[in-house]
């Protein structure tokens, strides 16, 4: 079934756009020409306005934050809708799971080498999770990167990144138990305990 492109595909070389980098992106932000009220992300070197968020999308971001809260060994914190370093993108993943900071990430963002998780709560945004989102987060090296589809009530596990892919892809449902691995400890959650 044919859908109407709501954003710039990637593969589209259209003449018009222009990337920016991460320093001239940081150059606007310092200049006022983006600030904190404005709902966008820098992805490829695109900044990319943000849609705004709805009920199920939220209610299911709390969830998972609460949970993930709970499995966290010691150093390790879940960061809600905050920006990560990744190469020429800046974007603001709904969940991430970084290493503490001893300044509390004030004098810069977490990069790849801080980051053992990835989550996108999907339920508007399944197409750009999965196709412009992915290949950032593995060319970044973001060893694992979670959508949680809660529309289908299911979550895609992407793990081993290979260039702009990964090439491991699982998927858990309702009924199923959700590995996830750091610091060298396994736990698994219940998938209904993530999603509504």
């Amino acid at each position: 079934m044919p859908t109407t492109l709501t954003r710039l595909p990637k593969w589209v070389p259209i003449a018009g756009f222009h990337q920016f980098t991460l320093a001239q992106y940081h150059k606007m932000m310092e200049a006022g020409v983006f600030t904190e009220n404005d709902r966008v992300e820098l992805l490829d070197g695109y900044v990319v306005e943000k849609l705004p968020h709805d009920p199920l999308h939220d209610g299911n971001l709390q969830k998972l934050n609460r949970r993930l809260q709970r499995e966290l060994p010691m150093g390790w914190e879940v960061r809600v809708q905050m920006v990560v370093t990744l190469g020429r993108s800046e974007p603001e993943p709904d969940a991430a799971v970084v290493r503490i900071d001893a300044d509390e990430y004030t004098t810069r963002h977490p990069g790849p080498a801080d980051i053992a998780l990835l989550v996108e709560v999907s339920n508007t945004t399944f197409d750009s999770d999965r196709e412009d989102k992915l290949p950032i987060y593995a060319a970044a090296g973001v060893g694992v990167y979670w959508i949680v589809n809660v529309i289908d009530r299911e979550i895609e596990v992407h793990e081993t990144p290979s260039g702009t892919g990964y090439s491991v892809r699982r998927v858990f449902r309702p009924g199923d138990a959700l590995p996830f691995t750091i610091n060298a400890a396994t736990v698994t959650i219940p998938v209904a305990e993530l999603i509504r």
